[in-house]
């Protein structure tokens, strides 16, 4: 593979396993030295931090909840201490709780604000004090942001949809500074939280899918590895569906 990240410094937000353990992969077999973050399972970031080691780059695994500003600022911080600087964010870290309006608990909103949202926002105002002409933020969204053909995904999706917003205007203050910031919006991806061999998987993939499969992280991955490379120079305030036509 073309080490076109040659010695670049990322930070991926919830990358111990999933889509983001993908993207903090990718970016190392690229050349990237990686820092990730994680909240629950310290075996699985560890095992993610040692394929990334095999790799020859650098990488460490920092516990940080991105519910807490505070520590999402010091995931940062650590990350450009250790890594000697940072060049590119995967604002990765998201959860999705699912229920109808009126089940729905005011405490789980806000835990989806502020986990989807706004440590988007913290993460981002925190590493671009660091990031040189060439810097890239890459958020990861959802399709959802456009169509939730299901029950109780309003709020999730809502979340996702603020990123658009959030990458649209963040574009104009990063662009004078030679800073990209896109989304990219995966449609059904077989993760460990989202088999693609469960029933709801099944119903997916006949109902609304262009493509009829699920996707893989390691296809959302060579997204993020694109946008975080000198040839997406030109692209800022994108949002890049990947969703095998979920959305089409």
């Amino acid at each position: 593979m073309d080490r076109r990240l040659e010695n670049k410094r990322a930070l991926v937000t919830g990358a111990s396993r999933g889509i983001g353990a993908a993207i903090a992969r990718r970016l190392a077999r690229e050349g990237a030295h990686v820092a990730l973050t994680y909240v629950g399972n310290p075996d699985q970031a560890d095992q993610t931090v040692k394929a990334i080691q095999a790799l020859g780059v650098k990488a460490l695994a920092i516990r940080a909840d991105s519910a807490d500003a505070v520590a999402v600022v010091a995931a940062v911080e650590r990350a450009v201490n250790e890594l000697g600087g940072i060049d590119i964010l995967v604002n990765n870290a998201g959860i999705a709780i699912i229920s109808p309006l009126d089940d729905f608990r005011l405490e789980d909103f806000d835990r989806i604000l502020a986990v989807n949202v706004r440590a988007v926002f913290v993460a981002t105002q925190a590493a671009v004090k660091h990031m040189r002409m060439g810097g890239r933020i890459i958020n990861v969204g959802s399709c959802n942001a456009e169509r939730i053909p299901f029950v109780g995904g309003g709020v999730y999706g809502m979340s996702k949809a603020a990123l658009v917003g959030l990458v649209k205007g963040l574009a104009r203050d990063l662009g004078p500074r030679g800073i990209t910031i896109n989304n990219v919006a995966p449609g059904p991806v077989d993760t460990d939280m989202n088999p693609a061999t469960s029933d709801f998987a099944k119903l997916t993939v006949e109902r609304f899918m262009a493509l009829p499969r699920y996707g893989t992280g390691d296809e959302i991955a060579s997204l993020v590895s694109w946008l975080a490379s000198a040839e997406a120079s030109y692209v800022t305030g994108a949002n890049l569906a990947i969703d095998g036509g979920y959305t089409a």
